[in-house]
């Protein structure tokens, strides 16, 4: 025997609506910018082809060496969000960009004008990889 479904409840009469819809965002917060960038592992390379240079920088952030840190569960699919925000998040591309003019100009040996730079954000597994390429040219004095 099978226990019949539960009587069905009448619709709803509306008689007066909202005028606001309502979303739910999600976005890093605030202080990830300074976790994600603060765990990082940095590898800068670059050169010079006449007066321009042209270099990259790459940070890895693994979050199960950050799990201490964050609530989240450090793993593929925590890392795979991230990257995902973070492209979107403009408060992080120009942290990143900051990041990429200091280390530029640290490995170019030399002012830099006119930084242009490419910020691109992936995931694999628990890391999140950060690639922040950066084109210039030579400051003359």
């Amino acid at each position: 025997m099978t226990a019949a479904p539960p009587p069905r409840k009448p619709m709803a009469l509306v008689r007066r609506v909202s005028l606001f819809e309502r979303q739910v965002a999600v976005r890093l917060a605030p202080v990830a910018v300074d976790l994600l960038h603060g765990a990082a592992r940095m590898l800068s390379e670059g050169e010079w082809a006449g007066d321009v240079y042209a270099g990259s920088t790459m940070m890895t952030v693994d979050l199960s060496r950050a799990s201490e840190l964050i609530s989240d569960p450090p793993d593929s699919s925590t890392a795979q969000r991230v990257a995902f925000l973070y492209a979107s998040d403009e408060r992080c591309r120009d942290h990143a960009r900051r990041i990429a003019v200091v280390e530029a100009r640290r490995v170019a040996g030399n002012d830099l004008a006119i930084p242009h730079i490419d910020v691109e954000s992936r995931a694999r597994g628990p890391e999140v990889h950060l690639s922040l390429n950066v084109e210039a040219q030579r400051r003359n004095a």
